[in-house]
């Protein structure tokens, strides 16, 4: 029996590769299931299995998987319903924001945050694109890092094309195993291609016509860094949310909706109409944000309709 971790999934075939750098094609042992998590994948990149090898037809087994530490999802395709697990054992997320070509909206961001806090995942903001923006551009820029610090999130401005603050974004990759999510078009691959020449990510041109990236990665693909550590390469994102939650749980994953939510007076306090909310009452005073109260609210009233980057 060997062991490794999934580096490729492709849908119906894996690549594992173990500790001495080997990798195996290999297939699921019948009906793989993970107990209590509905999926229309049951093991994704980033897990680590054990399997049986087959030397003479060259293909693996996969016969047990370990217990993840966390992992992150999106909507299926196809069956809205269930979810597709888009990587497992992550230690740090790398969210990249754009302010233009293409705009990404706070909702979207929201979204992805809410996910990565409710399966434990650290996230950190990367505003990529500062280069091209004009001085009502930065100002937006400023709105968005604030409200996002306020929230305890930590906010890097980069620049790939000037190759700003990338020795930050090296360090906080360095030695972990990483996720780059965000829209198409937000310079995922090129934030690879340019911090580690190494790898040979396939990176998009942005479509002059419609100022949204083309997808370039089918299928999630883990990457050893030269520098040390991992990052998961994903598929274009066109819905990412929680799924089989408890509503009442969603103000959780706003940290500081959270920690003003202890001093509500009623202790399920949705935050939407009941008095003597300590939420509203901050909102009123201009002590909590606008925009992410708004998203609150919309992911509480419909946190389980898809949403699309475009």
């Amino acid at each position: 029996m060997k062991e490794g971790v999934v580096i490729k999934s492709t849908g119906s075939w894996y690549i594992v590769k173990t500790s001495d750098k080997n990798e195996y094609n290999c297939k699921i042992k019948g009906q793989f299931r993970i107990k209590g998590i509905k999926s229309t994948n049951p093991i994704a990149v980033g897990d680590y299995v054990y399997f049986s090898f087959d030397e003479n037809e060259k293909i693996g087994v996969i016969t047990k998987i370990k217990e993840r530490k966390n992992y992150i999802v999106r909507k299926s395709v196809n069956l809205s319903k269930q979810l597709h697990i888009i990587a497992t054992n992550i230690d740090v997320a790398f969210l990249m924001v754009t302010i233009k070509e293409p705009e990404t909206s706070t909702e979207f961001i929201d979204r992805v945050l809410v996910t990565s806090q409710a399966y434990k995942i650290l996230t950190i903001l990367l505003f990529n694109k500062i280069d091209i923006l004009s001085e009502k551009d930065l100002e937006k820029l400023e709105y968005y890092k604030l409200i996002y610090s306020i929230a305890g999130y930590k906010c890097v401005e980069i620049s790939l094309k000037n190759r700003v603050n990338l020795d930050i974004v090296k360090q906080e990759m360095q030695g972990k195993t990483s996720v780059i999510v965000g829209h198409s078009g937000v310079g995922k691959s090129t934030l690879i291609n340019t911090i580690d020449y190494g790898n040979k990510a396939k990176v998009s041109e942005i479509s002059e016509y419609h100022k949204s990236g083309k997808h370039t990665t089918t299928f999630a693909e883990m990457h050893e860094l030269s520098f040390g550590g991992y990052y998961i390469d994903t598929p274009g994102i066109k819905g990412f949310g929680l799924f089989d939650f408890d509503k009442l749980d969603l103000h959780k994953y706003f940290p500081e909706i959270f920690e003003l939510s202890k001093q509500c007076k009623y202790s399920n306090c949705t935050h939407i109409h009941e008095p003597d909310c300590a939420v509203k009452k901050a909102l009123e005073n201009n002590e909590l944000s606008q925009e992410r109260y708004y998203n609150y609210v919309n992911i509480f009233t419909d946190g389980d309709e898809k949403h699309r980057s475009n």
